[in-house]
């Protein structure tokens, strides 16, 4: 499966809920670079997800909105953003690879379905699941179970994906295997993430903001010229700590 690529250009964003007198966001831009992760942080409430559910149309009715959203093809973003939440989200009912299948099941044709079933197949054993296809959510661990998100999220070959910190909830081993599995099956896309995470920030970043203030802006920090996902070395060390000091900033 394969997408063409696309990227976003957010300028002078400024955002308001109705139902609040708070401006949320205000003088933001963004450059999601096509084929890029473009990772934001920012302390709680800060409006990070504003920001990711925004794109995914998911705030039209619910919003002031003033600024510019335009994409380098020049077509709308609608129905080309797959989304991959904090929680696996992952059906009961159904087993992984029907799972993985879900969105497909909606909108494809009965005579699809094998080859649906094939590509979720591949898609789990790329993730490491080969031989979990027919397990039902309850039976897998944490990490396995955000790796089904993951293949789900790939099932559905959008060019834009993204990631509310879907890897916050899990171990640090299994966190660091995921940001790296992630970052190699998705490396055609252009991934919007939201961490809390410096050190995750540092590892996937080949664009970096940090969201900072009430309301909130952006600010661009530069990222090691190394290729995704970093060995953390001094310069990454480095940064972190750039990170962290500019986070504290925004609660004083």
């Amino acid at each position: 499966m394969s997408v063409n690529t696309v990227g976003v250009q957010l300028s002078n964003a400024s955002l308001r809920y109705n139902d609040s007198e708070h401006v949320t966001l205000s003088g933001l831009s963004l450059s999601l670079n096509a084929g890029k992760w473009t990772v934001l942080l920012g302390r709680s409430g800060c409006g990070k997800t504003t920001v990711l559910r925004y794109l995914a149309g998911l705030l039209d009715d619910k919003v002031e909105w003033q600024g510019t959203l335009a994409t380098s093809d020049e077509l709308p973003l609608t129905d080309r953003i797959a989304y991959m939440a904090q929680q696996d989200l992952l059906l009961p009912w159904l087993s992984v690879i029907d799972n993985v299948c879900l969105s497909h099941r909606f909108q494809s044709p009965v005579s699809d379905k094998t080859l649906q079933t094939n590509q979720a197949l591949e898609l789990l054993a790329a993730v490491g699941l080969a031989d979990q296809a027919s397990t039902m959510p309850d039976q897998l661990s944490g990490g396995m179970r955000q790796r089904v998100a993951l293949a789900r999220t790939l099932m559905q070959d959008k060019p834009v994906v993204l990631m509310d910190e879907p890897f916050s909830a899990l171990d640090a081993v299994t966190r660091h295997k995921l940001q790296s599995l992630a970052c190699e099956l998705l490396r055609d896309k252009t991934v919007v993430l939201i961490t809390h995470d410096p050190q995750e920030a540092v590892r996937l970043a080949d664009n970096l903001y940090v969201l900072q203030g009430i309301p909130a802006n952006a600010q661009s920090l530069s990222v090691p010229l190394t290729s995704t996902p970093r060995v953390l070395d001094g310069e990454c060390a480095e940064l972190q700590q750039a990170i962290l000091d500019q986070l504290e900033r925004d609660y004083e």
